[in-house]
C-alpha cells in the first residue's frame, strides 16, 4: 500500500481576484457554462475550501464581503437575498446575470457609489 503524505500547500495570499479574473476570461472553463449562479457556488466552495485548510481570511476576501452590502444598496434591497439573486433579479438570464457581475464588480473595485 502506498501512504500519501500531504504537505501544506504555498497558497498566494491574495489569489480572489485573480480568479474573477480568469473566470471573466473564460467562464465556461470554470463554471461550465455562463451563470451566476454557478460562479456563486464556485466561490462558496472557494471559501469553505480556504476555511478547511485553516488559512486566514484575505484583504481581497474581507473587501469581497461588503460587495453584499454594495449590491443591496444600489438596487434598494432590505431582504436577505444574497448578491447573486439580486443581480440575477435584475437581469435577463443567468448568461446576463454573470455578465452584469462583472460589470458591478468592477464600478464595487473602482470604488463606486452604490
Amino acid at each position: 500500500m502506498t501512504e500519501i503524505t500531504l504537505s501544506k500547500v504555498d497558497v498566494k495570499s491574495e489569489y480572489l481576484y485573480n480568479l474573477l479574473q480568469r473566470i471573466k476570461e473564460r467562464p465556461g472553463m470554470y463554471l461550465g457554462r455562463c451563470s451566476i449562479t454557478r460562479l456563486s457556488m464556485l466561490l462558496m466552495g472557494y471559501s469553505i475550501a480556504r476555511g478547511d485548510l485553516g488559512l486566514p481570511t484575505t484583504e481581497q476576501e474581507q473587501e469581497f464581503e461588503k460587495f453584499q452590502e454594495w449590491i443591496a444598496k444600489r438596487y434598494n434591497i432590505t431582504s436577505s437575498h444574497g448578491w447573486d439573486s439580486i443581480i440575477l433579479f435584475y437581469s435577463a438570464d443567468e448568461r446576463d446575470a454573470l455578465d452584469n457581475f462583472f460589470n458591478l464588480f468592477e464600478k464595487f473595485q473602482n470604488r463606486e457609489r452604490a
